[in-house]
């Protein structure tokens, strides 16, 4: 039986990262980047999978939280004749002074454990036990002075401890026996096999925990965040934050691959990849943050991946290289036997449209926070990127695609997908504007066309019978994509028929405050759970049509829905309240701290409850 995917908590280096569950253990890890094969996989194998665990002899009870303001996990365990407490961290070593771009923290490939006894006696051990390639690389540790060197092919992990760790089969054993006060440490380093390489003592690991700790809390300390939500939101930038991988300056979806989104089914994709779509709130939240360096250089990454000097755009990139095939792992059992586990995501060759939409809001929000005064790499060639990216968006604006929830039903009319398009050269021209390299009579051009989408999504994305802007041309079924259109512009929150395309969305989509995407054949096995996004786009749409009492409630009882330290998948079970789908994902910590800024913006303009008055004035 495997844990429940809210079970596990993130630590990680801006490099890779890994999940940690409730009990202490490490069931995966990715090194040397996000996308690298697992060498610790017991989350989608309880059998195969290994993993670095810890236990204690004799029940054991644990509470856990993350250091304030950082991303080191603190777990504190109780047995019946002690208390001991475990701090878990992946060192950032920041450079100094801190470049203008590029990575601003340095990675060991290391992740340590600190475990300290604080009242009584406390026994038990660390076991490590990888499984290279997601399981598919047998290996036989061995001792090498005084750790285990566990090798296969060009893999390499070794254990330095202490105490000193003995061998135990196919597994690295630390026993400890510590009484109040004393203190075992456990380091895994990746790619290492000089011994000097080694963290030789507890001190040594200690000084990685105290400039770490100080790391992450400088970042923190950047944030011009002051709201109400400041937990649930500096969670959410601190995740984005793990899930970054620096040196390219992309951001994976999510830590993830192969969790499902229905049990049963076969709805289990591989998220550790970078999507175009989370552009747009991905800048959004961390310049609204205050954090314009790290929107920068998600730019970067964009900029030098995405084709904006030649190249086609794309909807989905490897964080450092190409997308790999996808691939299934028949050799794991999945969790909870939820197969197949797919590494690869084959969504990769698909068409979708609002993609120019996502990346234009983005460039636009940072340009404004930079007051059209970015640094070079950035504004370089500016004029060429806006023509070629509106170039594209003209070109595909009557083409059908798949669509933002990449359905394997065919291409439709997909109303987001105009809508983003309509975004795109609305915000092309505001860019253009502001810089020189742009005749007029182009952008009048933009807005011309601009105006044309528009009229066109607004008529035939109407479904009169369903009093509700639908998913595509034609169609009966309803989308909360269309939630995600109003909050960047593309309807209009305080219009009656947006508000009735909200009630229709709440009454056929809605499960109280969580939202289905869809209820919709797709070409899939298995009923997904509600998307947690979704959750929160109706929160921002509640607040930007002035019911800002309604949205504050539901963004509560939201937020109240984060495991135990303040982590959210993809989708919730709205029957059992189990989280689905891969876990953290970055759109629903995005969406989070966006919704919050809306709700926050609106309580400032509206005051905290909700009237005719307040709608009234929405609607000027």
């Amino acid at each position: 039986m495997s844990k429940p995917i809210s079970d596990y908590a993130l630590i990680g280096d801006t490099h890779s990262c890994a999940l940690i569950a409730r009990d202490g253990s490490i069931d995966w890890l990715c090194w040397p980047r996000h996308d690298s094969p697992a060498l610790f996989v017991k989350l989608l194998d309880d059998d195969t999978g290994g993993s670095c665990s810890v236990a204690f002899d004799g029940p054991t009870e644990a509470v856990r939280r993350y250091l304030p303001d950082t991303n080191i996990l603190e777990t504190t365990f109780t047995t019946a004749t002690g208390r001991a407490r475990l701090v878990d961290l992946m060192p950032v070593n920041p450079p100094s002074p801190e470049p203008d771009e590029g990575p601003d923290g340095e990675s060991e490939s290391r992740l340590i454990r600190l475990l300290t006894c604080e009242q009584g006696r406390v026994t038990g051990a660390f076991r490590v036990r990888p499984t290279f390639d997601y399981a598919r690389r047998p290996c036989t540790p061995l001792m090498a002075g005084g750790s285990v060197l566990f090798e296969a092919g060009d893999w390499r992990l070794r254990v330095n401890a202490q105490p000193c760790p003995t061998l135990d089969g196919d597994a690295a054993e630390v026993r400890f026996s510590l009484s109040a006060g004393e203190t075992a440490y456990l380091v895994l380093t990746h790619g290492e096999d000089q011994d000097e390489a080694c963290i030789e003592d507890y001190a040594g690991a200690r000084r990685r925990l105290e400039t770490t700790a100080d790391y992450w809390r400088r970042w923190c300390a950047r944030s011009t965040y002051r709201g109400a939500y400041r937990e649930a939101v500096m969670r959410s930038a601190l995740c984005l934050k793990l899930l970054t991988y620096s040196p390219s300056g992309g951001i994976v979806a999510a830590a993830t691959a192969g969790l499902p989104e229905a049990v049963p089914g076969n709805r289990n994709y591989d998220y550790r990849f970078t999507w175009m779509r989370d552009a747009a709130f991905t800048v959004t939240a961390f310049v609204m943050l205050g954090y314009v360096r790290e929107a920068s250089e998600f730019l970067r990454f964009l900029r030098e991946r995405d084709g904006t000097y030649g190249r086609e755009t794309r909807l989905m990139y490897g964080i450092a290289d190409g997308m790999p095939p996808e691939e299934e792992l028949s050799h794991l059992a999945g969790w909870n036997g939820v197969r197949p586990v797919v590494i690869g995501n084959v969504a990769e060759a698909q068409d979708q449209h609002d993609i120019y939409g996502e990346l234009l809001r983005a460039l636009c929000i940072f340009l404004e926070a930079v007051d059209y005064d970015p640094p070079e790499k950035v504004n370089d060639r500016l004029p060429e990127v806006l023509h070629n990216l509106t170039a594209r968006a003209i070109r595909h604006r009557h083409d059908a695609d798949h669509g933002i929830w990449e359905l394997r039903t065919g291409p439709r009319q997909q109303v987001h997908t105009k809508a983003m398009i309509w975004v795109a050269l609305r915000d092309a021209a505001r860019i253009a504007r502001n810089i020189a390299g742009v005749a007029a009579e182009t952008i009048a051009e933009w807005e011309r066309i601009a105006a044309e989408i528009r009229a066109e999504y607004l008529e035939q994305g109407w479904n009169a019978e369903k009093q509700a802007y639908v998913g595509a041309y034609g169609s009966h079924h309803l989308d909360a994509a269309v939630l995600r259109a109003a909050l960047f512009g593309a309807l209009d929150p305080t219009e009656p028929r947006m508000r009735a395309t909200l009630a229709a969305v709440e009454r056929e989509l809605g499960v109280g405050d969580l939202i289905y995407r869809y209820r919709m054949e797709d070409g899939l096995e298995g009923d997904e759970g509600t998307f947690t996004a979704c959750a929160f786009w109706r929160v921002g749409c509640l607040a930007l049509g002035g019911r800002a009492a309604e949205a504050k409630a539901a963004f509560e009882r939201l937020i109240a829905r984060a495991n135990d330290v303040g982590l959210l998948a993809e989708e919730i079970d709205p029957a059992t309240g189990a989280q689905r789908g891969n876990m953290p994902q970055g759109f629903s910590h995005m969406a989070l701290i966006n919704a919050a800024l809306r709700l926050e913006s609106s309580i400032a303009r509206f005051g905290a409850d909700d009237g005719a008055d307040a709608m009234a004035s929405a609607a000027e």
